[in-house]
């Protein structure tokens, strides 16, 4: 059975940089897993902050926009995150994307991938996973921090990291996958359950 990775584009801000640093995983992640791999932007579902009038956990979505998003969520055995670092904390489109959902997430690993200046993103792949946690994500202690990502892309816009970002990705990418296999059980039991 082939596993499915969503590569979630969290940042929403004009002239951002996620999508350049997302295609770059995306690519890196086709050539060095076993993972079917999508890309995911979170810009491209226009998310509103909690506009559903209902918990998500009952996943009575009233709005086309959380549909879509429920089913890309679902859809996937695993994610990365890759997000910026704003003031210490990750991008308000991470959390509300994250809080948007609730049985979606569950049973499922997710990898991180940080990106900004000297932290390289280290302080909201923390909050990021403490996050995860509340709607059971298991989030991998491997992560991808970049530090000084602007250094990495070329005259014509590309992202090409340092061979160091390059190793913690196949890392992090295998250490996915493994934690994807061990909890398919446990998510084939959830759908059982909720069938």
């Amino acid at each position: 059975m082939t596993l499915k990775l969503n590569v979630i584009v969290t940042s929403t801000r004009p002239g951002r940089n996620g999508p350049k640093i997302g295609k770059w995983m995306a690519d890196f992640a086709k050539e060095n897993s076993d993972f079917e791999v999508e890309l995911v932007d979170l810009a491209d579902f226009d998310l509103p902050l909690l506009d559903e009038p209902n918990h998500p956990m009952m996943q009575d979505y009233q709005h086309e926009h959380t549909k879509r998003w429920s089913e890309s969520v679902a859809s996937a055995d695993a994610f990365v995150f890759v997000s910026p670092e704003y003031n210490y904390f990750p991008a308000a489109s991470t959390v509300n994307a994250i809080q948007a959902l609730h049985k979606e997430w569950h049973k499922k690993p997710a990898g991180l991938v940080g990106y900004g200046g000297v932290s390289g993103g280290v302080r909201a792949m923390q909050s990021t996973k403490i996050l995860l946690n509340t709607v059971s994500v298991m989030p991998l202690p491997q992560e991808v921090p970049i530090p000084f990502v602007f250094n990495f892309f070329g005259e014509d816009g590309t992202f090409n990291p340092a061979p160091e970002v390059e190793q913690g990705a196949k890392a992090m990418l295998a250490e996915l996958h493994s934690w994807a296999e061990t909890l398919a059980p446990a998510r084939k039991e959830q759908v059982k359950k909720a069938a």
